[in-house]
């Protein structure tokens, strides 16, 4: 377990808190529990920046660090989704996305290749652009910022299935030579 990887890691710890306070429903514990994910979705470019800087990439922080993005961004959207804020089946074509992508990845067979890759700057943009969407929907703006908000979700849902094809092709032609 090496520096990077223990940044990955504690993105968890925020994820009880962020979720809590999310709950709580109050402008205060709105602005808290953005104030955690966000200081948590930032340690994301920080483990990476420090992993290629002291040369620690490793398999296992290749496999952690997207698994920890999807918690950290699932569990917000689905506690988004009971609030009312958006809509379950947009959350659910991200989920898919996330959970194929998350087998595709691990299975040899399917990618004809057994190291795991990376994420590509397709799946960049789609880690960011759920970070803006979900950073947008927790906070507690005025009504007139709705409209931003669900365009923000809505954007961040296409470039999740986007960037999910975009993962799978280049392999899809690989298996086929």
């Amino acid at each position: 377990m090496n520096l990077p990887n223990s940044i990955t890691l504690s993105r968890l710890l925020g994820l009880p808190l962020i979720l809590y306070w999310l709950h709580q429903g109050t402008e205060i514990e709105r602005w808290l529990s953005l104030i955690i994910f966000l200081i948590a979705a930032s340690t994301d470019w920080l483990d990476g920046y420090l992993a290629r800087k002291l040369n620690q990439i490793t398999e296992l922080g290749k496999f952690l660090d997207p698994l920890v993005d999807k918690l950290l961004v699932l569990a917000p959207l689905l506690a988004l989704i009971e609030m009312d804020l958006i809509a379950a089946w947009g959350v659910f074509l991200i989920l898919a996305r996330e959970l194929a992508i998350a087998g595709w990845r691990i299975n040899p067979n399917l990618t004809g290749n057994s190291d795991i890759k990376g994420a590509n700057w397709w799946g960049k943009s789609k880690t960011v652009s759920q970070i803006v969407a979900i950073a947008l929907l927790i906070a507690p703006l005025p009504s007139e910022y709705n409209l931003i908000s669900q365009f923000a979700f809505w954007l961040s849902v296409t470039l999740t299935l986007i960037s999910g094809v975009i993962y799978v092709i280049p392999s899809q032609k690989l298996t086929q030579n």
